[in-house]
């Protein structure tokens, strides 16, 4: 046997072949109160590229709350309509520094946006996503739904969706699920396995009712792991490390 054909052996196989990656805006700050954090943006895009060279296809939405929220502004007296259309835009800012991150370190992204803005970015096509994702590049899902009154959890449930994921990826800053904050409640209990249900009957505020509803519907499951432990994102992809994974299966 060829030590090409030793290493491919040893390789651990792949559990999910195409997923996505849903990140929230907050998680881009690092330690800053507004904005994204060059560093944290920069460490997100190699663990994205150590995915990729795993040839795991990798989808991406991000959300905008590290620079506006639609309901933040609605809770101050704007129109909800306004503010989250605000928040839209706010998530392509954040898509333009991910690609930015990730082409720097020679991994070929491309922006698609649900509002077209054909000077910075694509305009999403679903049949020219998948393409692209085929020939292993990153997609990064810009603007989320396109429309007011669905928040990017709902978007990155929808987009999973429609690109035939394997799987739907919550990064966060907690290695998985808990009954309550783990920063804030000392015994909170921390679950490995929940079914959909569970979420939603015990309002565990994972993702919104309509993504949780939705990936249950396509039957996607939903894996929460922590973005701050150093490869864990294709740790995950293996079926490996510290996660909670919501599923109706056994």
């Amino acid at each position: 046997m060829t030590a090409l054909a030793t290493a491919t052996a040893e390789a651990p196989a792949l559990r999910y072949k195409r997923v996505l990656l849903k990140l929230s805006g907050e998680a881009l700050m690092g330690d800053r109160d507004y904005g994204l954090d060059p560093q944290v943006v920069n460490r997100v895009a190699e663990e994205i590229k150590d995915a990729v060279a795993r040839g795991v296809e990798v989808c991406v939405v991000i959300g905008g709350g590290n620079i506006f929220r639609g309901v933040s502004g609605a809770a101050a007296g704007m129109d909800r309509a306004t503010g989250d259309y605000m928040g839209m835009l706010a998530t392509v800012i954040n898509a333009l520094a991910m690609q930015n991150a990730l082409e720097k370190v020679d991994v070929q992204t491309r922006v698609l946006s649900a509002i077209p803005m054909s000077a910075v970015c694509e305009p999403y096509i679903r049949r020219r996503a998948i393409r692209h994702m085929e020939k292993g590049r990153v997609v990064i899902f810009a603007a989320g739904t396109g429309n007011p009154f669905f928040t990017t959890d709902s978007a990155a449930a929808l987009r999973a969706s429609e690109m035939q994921c394997d799987a739907l990826l919550k990064a966060t800053k907690v290695d998985g699920v808990y009954s309550a904050d783990p920063a804030k409640v000392k015994d909170a209990v921390r679950y490995e396995r929940l079914s959909y249900l569970d979420v939603l009957s015990q309002d565990l505020q994972v993702m919104d009712t309509s993504a949780i509803s939705l990936a249950r519907q396509s039957r996607i499951p939903i894996l929460v792991f922590s973005i701050f432990e150093h490869g864990m994102f294709a740790e995950v992809m293996q079926g490996r490390g510290r996660f909670t994974i919501i599923t109706d299966e056994k």
